[in-house]
């Protein structure tokens, strides 16, 4: 950044992020200064949502140093092909979750989806390293960790 810039103060965006930083931190700290969920043992629910406020905090003031030192960088231009790409994969994710797909669909979707939006060609190679990630992730979440993901008809085959 020239001289000429940085006379004429902060750079604005970086104050605006460090704001929002810092509201979405207050947010996140009053939300789970109210919950009531408490552990018997151990640091229980409740420490998590604090973690991530105070994380937050150090990323918003990090923003002011940054937007009285010098400013963010100037950003690329956007390659819009990539970010209907994986927009794509996103709604294909939320639909194929809403309408039944079932996890592990939604999730070979959403990695193909982003891999050629990332310029990778060889969709149904990443639709099947898609499907390996999504079914692995899914067997941990399920069946290790006994967490709850959305099912689907291929889901239903490991009940």
């Amino acid at each position: 950044m020239t001289n000429e810039t940085r006379a004429q103060g902060a750079d604005k965006p970086a104050l605006i992020v460090g704001v929002l930083l810092l509201a979405v931190a207050f947010l996140v700290g009053y939300d789970a200064s109210q919950q009531t969920i408490t552990s018997t043992y151990g640091i229980g629910p409740t420490a998590m949502p604090y973690v991530v406020a105070c994380g937050l905090i150090v990323l918003g003031l990090a923003h002011f140093v940054t937007a009285f030192r010098g400013g963010l960088p100037k950003p690329d231009a956007a390659d819009s092909q990539a970010l209907l790409w994986i927009a794509g994969g996103l709604v294909c994710l939320i639909g194929c979750i809403g309408l039944g797909g079932g996890f592990v669909i939604a999730i070979a979707l959403l990695f193909a989806c982003t891999s050629r939006g990332m310029g990778r060609q060889a969709l149904a190679v990443d639709l099947a390293i898609g499907f390996v990630l999504g079914l692995a992730i899914y067997l941990t979440f399920a069946k290790l960790l006994t967490l709850i993901l959305p099912s689907g008809p291929l889901e239903r085959l490991f009940l």
